[in-house]
């Protein structure tokens, strides 16, 4: 096996196509957060942005996006963004893994969503973890039967909270691919400012996010097409989605919607309308994410599992890293899996949320830089 490692900036067509054909040999890697444009858009923004590849023969068999700094700490790539992750290769290929990270320059690698058939990875993953998908496919009718037969006990409810609010604020309408800027910028703004409200990071108060998903969604490649989706209300937009698709699987990513109009649900409709159209638009398989939610525990039809740990070589560096990681993830983990915690966790973030906004540096702003 021959490594080497190149920037983004340096991935030639014909490296963009070996990885490519080898997305398409395993459904595993189908999710768009495994393409290489994903990859390359993080490489514009991060300067410690990488790709290992893995030849046999001469002939390009994998691919390792990741992130690294100065001294040697490997990620992988868009940590914290990406909901799936892998080194993306041919069937049959494996790899011994600290040679690989040697070749990185790496001492360690971190991951949080590693698909489960990563073997050379798996003895290095502390923890496994659901990641609600729900299998889709074009209904008979319009998107009222399609409701009606995939889901009945949410039909009666999301139908009758549409109808109120199309009487309310206009004709309900739900475009899939939107391609309007202006439409984006609600939807930074929004979840702008939910994060803010919830205590939890708000992503879109750093710009390399904001330029990164402006990027993204300009791109339209068989592998990987930024999609955004707008519920209105006559002209009102009323919920938003971004998040990006390859040619058979829509991830889940950034979802928003005008709090002021929180008693539609509009976050349900916004989900349920993107899944039929979805469907309707070849996607067979709506990724929604690592994490518990009750909307996902309502849509999902089945789960994976995706992994995290790090994978590491006898170094110092790796050991501190590990022993200052761990038990970070570990207190979260703790919090997540055991509802009641959460619940509590929760309503301390939305307090110190609600803190921040009423009396905070970010009190009146409306939402973060875009340009």
């Amino acid at each position: 096996m021959d490594i080497t490692v190149h920037r983004f900036d340096e991935l030639t067509d014909s490296l963009r196509d070996a990885w490519h054909q080898a997305m398409d040999a395993s459904p595993e890697y189908a999710n768009p957060f495994l393409a290489p444009e994903f990859a390359i858009g993080i490489g514009r923004y991060r300067a410690g942005a990488r790709v290992a590849v893995l030849r046999e023969n001469g002939e390009p068999v994998g691919f390792l996006p990741y992130e690294h700094n100065a001294f040697g700490v490997g990620r992988a790539i868009g940590l914290g963004l990406s909901d799936c992750q892998a080194l993306v290769h041919r069937p049959g290929v494996t790899w011994d893994t600290r040679d690989l990270l040697r070749a990185c320059g790496l001492s360690i690698f971190e991951f949080d969503h590693l698909v489960q058939e990563q073997k050379p990875f798996g003895a290095y993953v502390t923890g496994t973890f659901a990641s609600p998908v729900l299998d889709v496919k074009p209904g008979d009718g319009d998107y009222a039967q399609w409701l009606r037969s995939a889901y009945p006990g949410l039909a009666k409810t999301v139908l009758k909270k549409e109808r109120r609010l199309g009487r309310d604020k206009g004709d309900v309408r739900f475009i899939f691919d939107e391609r309007d800027p202006a439409a984006l910028r609600t939807l930074m703004q929004w979840k702008s400012a939910q994060y803010r409200r919830t205590g939890r990071m708000d992503r879109f108060s750093r710009p390399w996010i904001v330029d990164l998903v402006d990027y993204l969604s300009r791109v339209r490649e068989e592998h990987f097409t930024g999609v955004l989706s707008v519920l209105y209300a006559g002209d009102l937009p009323v919920a938003a989605h971004f998040g990006p698709r390859s040619s058979t699987v829509l991830a889940a990513w950034f979802t928003a919607y005008d709090p002021e109009l929180r008693y539609y649900s509009p976050g349900l409709m916004m989900h349920l309308r993107l899944a039929e159209a979805a469907a309707r638009h070849g996607v067979t398989l709506v990724d929604m994410g690592r994490g518990d939610k009750e909307y996902k525990d309502w849509l999902k039809t089945r789960e994976l599992r995706v992994g995290e740990g790090f994978a590491s070589r006898p170094h110092p560096v790796a050991t501190a890293h590990r022993l200052w990681r761990r038990p970070v993830r570990g207190l979260r983990n703790t919090v997540l899996a055991h509802p009641q915690l959460r619940g509590p966790a929760d309503r301390l973030l939305k307090t110190v949320g609600g803190l921040r906004t009423s009396n905070g540096p970010d009190s009146g702003k409306a939402g973060p830089r875009t340009g």
